[in-house]
């Protein structure tokens, strides 16, 4: 799946940003069984240090050695980075593990924010606890397989001719072979299982006997893997934005493609009901027509030399996570079809879409990790085959995403099985997802409910965003605050939903004194690794 991160920063269109695939062999491997409990790494206590930041004034950092390979506790051994808010009240719940998706997310920030977003009297009970998975930001060895894979101008995504197609191939391959030829000791260790362990060291190193975990996208999957191989470890779990286990993770993103699409008609839809700003037409249809010129145009004549086609569809990606983007987007939209200005959509892109989706490192984690995690067809046929007919419904992000991917049908490990969640022995979890999410649809929140025995699903009916708790809606952080406080779930009676909460209103327009829809929202959304 496809991820993407990005922020808002000020009344113009000013952006930061950082937006899944694995090969398949005959006779994949299963995933290494966890070593029992007496061949169990040590773990040693983390030193704590400050490291704090304008924001998070009490934000601590650490790391924690753990096994490259868990199936060899001692052999040789890698270093994760950690973050901490500290608990503060005399009532103390132990740690409460967060993480913000990716594969590829960083979550040393994510634990500041959360421990100031949740109520004061929730946090002060936890330590709040960031991460940086194996491979990822602060952690060593850091990947980085192909420094600026992302750079402009790339080929069309769309490979309308034999020479575009044989283009982008070329670029995933080459990437595949880069990754392998830097990481080959580390790419056989890198997937959500070695990940999932990982956290068991971090809680032994914590001197938990159990943690709580809190994961948005990509790391609901995480979060899920780790209560399957360690139910008795986990104490409560809550997962945003949910990941469809049974599709990881080829099948992900075909369903992705087609939710993106919607997702990207809805914004076209809010321009065209806000035409005296826009000037871009008030049907809808005529709008989405706009777009796809101003597409066939940058194609042809890539502005200010740096935002194609390819380019275009990375900027317009992060509507699909977040509508408070809109407005942003609207505005570069509209300055490039009306007043043939170019800047605003150069700008956009700088802070959208210029960093490859996510950073060099982010991305390289990204397609490790989805690339060992689970079979992807090695036969270009079947991509071919498979992406064309998802084109024809989901025409705006379906062939940027296959190229997003496709180094996994390159890659240079085998695959793993992908790991049956289901689960009978927690604690009830809570599960939060928006009816209208684009990076993970809604019916894979409906799954993990059916799979893990005893949760609850809350639901913000009629919402688009991914990642939805935190974010400026009362309603679903009042369950979350209750859940967190002393384990209150809803009581169900809502269709296959425990509870629903209403969705936030669409953003309005920029003016001269606007800001972003809320700014909590804004700034998870900058926190966030998307596409998984």
């Amino acid at each position: 799946m496809r991820k993407r991160a990005a922020v808002v920063c000020g009344a113009a269109v000013v952006m930061a940003a950082g937006l899944t695939a694995v090969p398949a062999g005959t006779g994949a491997p299963r995933a290494a069984a966890a070593p029992h409990a007496a061949d169990a790494p040590r773990a040693a206590e983390p030193a704590w240090r400050k490291c704090a930041t304008e924001d998070y004034p009490t934000l601590q950092c650490a790391s924690v050695e753990v096994p490259l390979d868990h199936a060899d506790p001692g052999g040789r051994r890698i270093t994760l980075a950690l973050s901490r808010v500290p608990h503060t009240a005399r009532k103390h719940q132990g740690p409460l593990l967060v993480n913000p998706g990716g594969p590829g997310g960083s979550g040393l920030t994510l634990a500041g924010f959360v421990a100031a977003s949740l109520p004061a009297e929730v946090a002060a009970q936890y330590d709040v606890i960031g991460f940086d998975p194996r491979g990822t930001g602060a952690s060593r060895p850091a990947l980085d397989c192909a420094p600026a894979h992302f750079a402009p101008v790339r080929p069309d995504p769309v490979p309308a001719t034999p020479a575009v197609e044989r283009a982008n191939l070329a670029r995933a391959k080459s990437f595949a072979e880069s990754c392998g030829r830097k990481h080959a000791d580390l790419l056989p260790h890198l997937d959500t299982t070695s990940a999932a362990r990982d956290l068991d060291v971090i809680r032994r190193a914590l001197g938990a006997e159990r943690i709580n975990y809190f994961g948005y996208s990509y790391g609901t999957y995480l979060g899920a893997v780790y209560a399957k191989l360690f139910p008795e470890r986990v104490r409560r779990l809550v997962l945003d934005s949910v990941v469809d286990p049974t599709e990881v993770w080829y099948d992900a993103n075909l369903t992705q493609d087609r939710a993106f699409n919607d997702r990207h008609r809805a914004f076209l839809a809010w321009v065209a009901r806000h035409d005296a700003r826009y000037r871009l037409g008030a049907d809808p249809e005529e709008v989405e027509a706009e777009w796809y010129a101003m597409r066939a145009a940058l194609k042809e004549k890539p502005a200010g030399g740096r935002v194609g086609a390819a380019e275009l569809e990375d900027t317009y990606v992060p509507g699909g996570y977040y509508n408070g983007y809109w407005p942003y987007l609207a505005e570069a939209f509209a300055a490039y079809v009306n007043d043939r200005n170019a800047e605003p959509l150069v700008g956009a892109y700088e802070n959208f879409g210029a960093a490859g989706s996510s950073g060099d490192n982010g991305y390289s984690v990204y397609a490790a990790v989805e690339c060992r995690d689970a079979p992807w067809p090695r036969d270009w046929e079947q991509w071919r085959k498979d992406n064309w007919e998802a084109y024809e419904r989901a025409p705006f992000m379906t062939w940027n995403n296959v190229w997003y991917n496709a180094p996994c049908a390159f890659w240079p490990t085998g695959s793993l099985r992908p790991v049956r969640v289901v689960n009978d022995d927690l604690p009830p979890a809570l599960l939060f997802q928006a009816t209208h999410d684009a990076a993970t649809p809604y019916r894979g929140a409906v799954t993990v409910h059916h799979l893990l025995a005893g949760s609850r699903l809350v639901v913000e009916q009629g919402g688009g965003n991914h990642g939805v708790t935190l974010s400026g809606n009362d309603c679903l952080d009042r369950h979350l605050a209750a859940y967190l406080k002393d384990g209150t779930v809803p009581g169900g009676g809502h269709g296959e939903a425990d509870a629903r909460c209403a969705a936030l209103p669409d953003p309005e327009p920029l003016t001269s004194k606007a800001v972003p829809a809320t700014a909590r929202g804004a700034t998870l959304h900058g926190l966030l690794g998307f596409r998984g």
